[in-house]
């Protein structure tokens, strides 16, 4: 492989050339492929659709008819089959409609009407900011943007955040309301929390009385390679004292139906107490057939793991195709760094400073839509301009070996192109 940072002007000219020429015949195919989010494909929907078929009774355990109205906060089996798989007490779970999208935002909003436990709504303090680990989510930060909440970008490692970071800031200034967390196969990066990472969440000390932490484990369960067993955040919470401190989310988006899927949040007794309270204003209650429908389809938390085996056999071979590109085209070319996660939706890559924008407007153009380069950090300002994130899911095998060809070709286009312009500006220097 060529090592493109120590290339002569010469030989980058002469590559920029070539590159140029295999960029102008993917142009020309006129492709139409979409990376832009991380979408089930088709054929993984295809393994969910006998749930479609599975509501015998409408009738619950407990003698509920889920036609009607009632139970705001969801089914008992639905309760006892969640609490199964993710090790959390039925009674700290309210399940929600299809969206943990929507279960955040409705949370964010309450706190910042009303506050919680005695503590002054947000929308009444001068300032409330939220800390952002970045690379990460674009939804989770457009909830901040979107209700006028700052956000500060925290450093990731290897780990999860930079705790040196987080613990400072929170100690410091009590306007820092909480954190944003994506502890199992971070999006984008696929990290894992570390359980030091996860006992100093649990445990820091912090300015503001009702700091929290939104710990969106929206991939607890997805499992591609190897599983990584997460820390009990409820656990640690407790045992440090700050059962309040979490509000915890999870969906079967990416497990059947992202439109029809089922979600939930969970936190302390005390704060499930006060969104219920709010909630019997909100709404009567969410889709109990939905409910029925997934626990009648899965029965237990041991079936949910097995459905889970069959859709990262379905995943696998797309990341593998992307991560083995990846290393036949770019490895060692100094051009671009990526993670191989173990699970989840996504792969991360860097490209060199100032690339990123480039190599997404490249791919654009010649017929591959990638995530907007700078989404994956608040204000969509990544201040390097190198992260991607590639989502793999949605396309086809060969739409998806073909879109990977093409990008590395963009990355090397753009790398090129950039390497030329350092050249000059020595040349202008001396």
């Amino acid at each position: 492989m060529l090592d493109y940072l120590s290339c002569s002007k010469e030989v980058l000219l002469k590559e920029k050339a070539n590159l140029e020429a295999t960029y102008k015949d993917y142009v020309s195919q006129h492709l139409k492929l979409d990376m832009s989010r991380g979408k089930p494909a088709g054929s993984q929907l295809d393994l969910n659709n006998d749930i479609l078929n599975t509501l015998e009774t409408y009738i619950t355990e407990d003698g509920t008819d889920a036609r009607n109205y009632g139970v705001l906060d969801g089914i008992p089996e639905a309760k006892k089959l969640f609490s199964d798989l993710l090790g959390i007490s039925e009674k700290n779970i309210i399940i929600g409609g299809n969206s943990s999208l929507n279960l955040m935002y409705d949370q964010f909003v309450r706190l910042m009407l009303f506050g919680t436990q005695g503590q002054a709504p947000w929308c009444q303090l001068e300032k409330a900011k939220f800390l952002c680990p970045s690379p990460g989510y674009d939804r989770h930060f457009a909830i901040c943007e979107d209700l006028g909440i700052e956000m500060i970008t925290v450093p990731m490692n290897e780990d999860g955040p930079d705790m040196d970071y987080v613990e400072q800031l929170v100690r410091e200034d009590a306007s820092i309301k909480g954190i944003w967390c994506v502890p199992l196969y971070s999006n984008p990066q696929g990290i894992c929390y570390s359980d030091e990472v996860v006992d100093r969440l649990a445990s820091m000390k912090t300015a503001a009385k009702d700091f929290r932490i939104f710990w969106d484990n929206a991939y607890g369960v997805h499992h591609i390679y190897e599983e990584h067993k997460l820390k009990d955040i409820f656990q640690a919470t407790k045992e440090a004292g700050n059962e309040d401190r979490v509000y915890y989310f999870f969906s079967t988006s990416k497990i059947t139906f992202p439109g029809a899927g089922v979600a939930l949040m969970a936190s302390s007794l005390s704060n499930i107490a006060e969104i219920k309270k709010h909630m019997t204003v909100q709404t009567i209650g969410h889709d109990k057939l939905n409910q029925l429908r997934t626990v009648n389809y899965f029965k237990t938390a041991d079936g949910v793991k097995a459905h889970m085996k069959k859709l990262a056999d379905e995943l696998r071979p797309k990341f593998d195709v992307v991560l083995n590109t990846l290393d036949k085209e770019l490895s060692g070319s100094g051009l671009l760094t990526w993670t191989k996660p173990n699970g989840g939706y996504f792969v991360a890559v860097d490209t060199l400073d100032g690339c990123a924008k480039e190599t997404v407007a490249l791919a654009k153009e010649a017929g591959v839509v990638l995530t907007g380069a700078g989404a994956t950090y608040p204000y969509k300002n990544d201040p390097r301009d190198c992260n991607i994130r590639i989502a793999p899911t949605y396309p086809t095998i060969e739409e998806l070996t073909t879109a990977i060809e093409l990008f590395c070709v963009c990355v090397k286009l753009a790398g090129v192109n950039s390497l030329l312009e350092d050249k000059l500006d020595e040349e202008r220097a001396m």
